[in-house]
């Protein structure tokens, strides 16, 4: 199936309601594809084993920003390390977007110092 973009057919010729259905036709494809994407708040603590390497805890999914942030801070009092982040993907395709830094406190691995932290 061919889909043309609007902008690069002349549609002066077509009749005005056939170009209005088709530019509602093309802002639901748009809305559909916006609407399939979900966004994951996640919040991973780290903690010390007996000869000191740092070891993943549970990995928590909370159901908006504010749950990740007032639960990383209450990991961040008892373990060596927690990291808040989110991250926007599409579950149809499995394609996700970088995470983005929430929080981060402690000992955190492969946390690269200069990410930036998002709060």
């Amino acid at each position: 199936m061919l889909l043309l973009q609007p902008w690069a057919v002349d549609l002066s010729h077509w009749p005005a309601r056939f170009v209005l259905v088709l530019f509602q036709w093309l802002s639901q494809i748009d809305a559909a594809k916006e609407a399939a994407l979900l966004t994951y708040f996640v919040v991973q603590s780290f903690r010390l084993t007996p000869k000191g390497a740092i070891t993943p805890g549970d990995a928590t999914e909370v159901q908006d920003i504010e749950h990740a942030l007032r639960l990383a801070e209450k990991l961040a009092a008892s373990s060596a390390g927690v990291v808040a982040f989110s991250r926007t993907g599409d579950p149809s395709t499995g394609e996700l977007e970088d995470a983005v830094i929430l929080y981060a406190n402690g000992a955190v691995p492969l946390l690269e110092s200069e990410l930036a932290i998002a709060c």
